[in-house]
C-alpha cells in the first residue's frame, strides 16, 4: 500500500494520484518524486561526493566487505524475501550486489537527492528507484525487507526513520541496518561526511526497540582494522572539517587495500559462525517487525 504524503491516505501500490486527495508525486526527469523540494540540496551529505562514490566503491575494500555481509544477512535472516526497499541507495552500490545474489526480487530504490540517483539508474536500470525523505516514506505494509545502510547517522530525526520503516514494513518484516559507533572514533571525517553521530549498541539498541521491532542480530563489524582506525582518526582529531579530504580514507594502495579486504573476511567468516563482536568501526543491526 502507498501512504499519501499529504493527506496520510492509504491505496493501492499500483495507484500514483491519491484517491483521498488527489495528490501524486511529480516527475524529476526519470524519478517518482514524493519529497521534490529537497531533491538537489539540502543537509545530510554532499552531493558532489556521489560521483566520488560511484568510481571507488566496487574496488574498496570496505564498501566490497560491507556488501557480502549485507547480502549474507539478506539470506539468513530473510530468505524467502521477495520486495526489498533500500533508504539512502546511493549510486546503487549494495542494490547491484542484492540485484546479483537475488535476482528474483523486486528491488526498489530511494535516495533523498537525484543526484545520487543518476548514478544508480546507470547501474541498474532495471530497478524501481525513488526520490524520497526517509522521515516520510509514502507506503504502508509494502516490503518484505528494508536495508538503511549508513544512513541513519546523517539523519537529526532517527527515531522518526525508524518508525517509517517499521510502518512501511509487512507483518514480520526484516529491518537491516549498517551504522557507525563508537563516539570514540569520532573526527574531522565524520563532520565532513555530514554525521549527526557515531552511535553505541545501547542507544541503537533503545531506538530500535521503541520503533516496534524485535532484534533478530546486533554484531559490530570492522573490528580487525579498529587499531589502525582508532590511529587515523586520533590524527585527524584537530583537523578543520572544512580542510578534511572526505574520501582521503578511501584511496589506498592495491596491496593495502587487498590486506585490508583479507582482515574484514576474517570478521565476516566470525559473524556468520554465530559470533557477536563487541566492538568494531561498525554495527549490523537484523531485526523484525512486530
Amino acid at each position: 500500500m502507498k501512504k499519501c504524503v499529504a493527506c496520510g491516505f492509504n491505496f493501492p501500490s499500483q495507484s500514483s494520484n491519491c484517491p483521498g486527495c488527489g495528490w501524486a508525486p511529480e516527475r524529476l526527469g526519470t524519478f517518482q518524486a514524493y519529497a521534490p523540494a529537497l531533491a538537489l540540496a539540502g543537509g545530510g551529505f554532499n552531493t558532489a561526493d556521489f560521483a566520488d562514490l560511484a568510481d571507488l566503491e566496487a574496488q574498496h575494500f570496505w564498501f566490497r566487505a560491507r556488501n557480502r555481509l549485507i547480502i549474507w544477512a539478506l539470506g539468513k535472516y530473510c530468505p524467502e524475501f521477495r520486495s526489498f526497499l533500500e533508504i539512502g541507495c546511493g549510486t546503487g552500490f549494495v542494490l547491484s550486489g542484492i540485484a546479483s545474489a537475488y535476482p528474483r526480487a523486486q528491488l526498489h530504490g530511494s535516495e533523498i537527492f537525484t543526484a545520487g540517483l543518476n548514478f544508480a539508474f546507470a547501474r541498474q536500470p532495471a530497478i524501481d528507484f525513488m526520490q524520497m525523505d526517509a522521515r516520510e516514506i509514502p507506503f504502508i505494509n509494502e516490503f518484505d525487507a528494508i536495508g538503511a545502510f549508513d544512513v541513519l547517522e546523517h539523519i537529526e530525526e532517527d527515531a522518526q526513520v525508524l518508525s517509517q520503516i517499521h510502518d512501511a514494513l509487512k507483518l514480520h518484516g526484516i529491518m537491516l541496518l549498517t551504522v557507525p559507533q563508537h563516539a570514540w572514533l569520532w573526527s574531522s571525517v565524520d563532520e565532513r561526511a555530514c554525521h549527526v553521530r557515531r552511535y553505541t549498541a545501547k542507544e541503537l539498541h533503545s531506538k530500535v526497540k521503541a520503533a516496534g521491532f524485535d532484534i533478530l542480530r546486533t554484531t559490530s563489524f570492522v573490528t580487525g582494522l579498529l587499531p589502525a582506525m582508532l590511529v587515523s582518526r586520533l590524527r585527524k582529531k584537530r583537523c578543520d572539517a572544512r580542510e578534511a579530504n572526505g574520501h582521503a580514507e578511501l584511496r589506498i594502495a592495491d596491496w593495502l587495500n587487498t590486506l585490508f579486504e583479507a582482515v574484514l573476511s576474517i570478521d565476516a567468516a566470525l559473524i556468520r559462525h554465530n559470533f557477536n563482536l563487541p566492538i568494531g568501526g561498525s554495527r549490523l543491526i537484523v531485526a523484525r517487525k512486530l
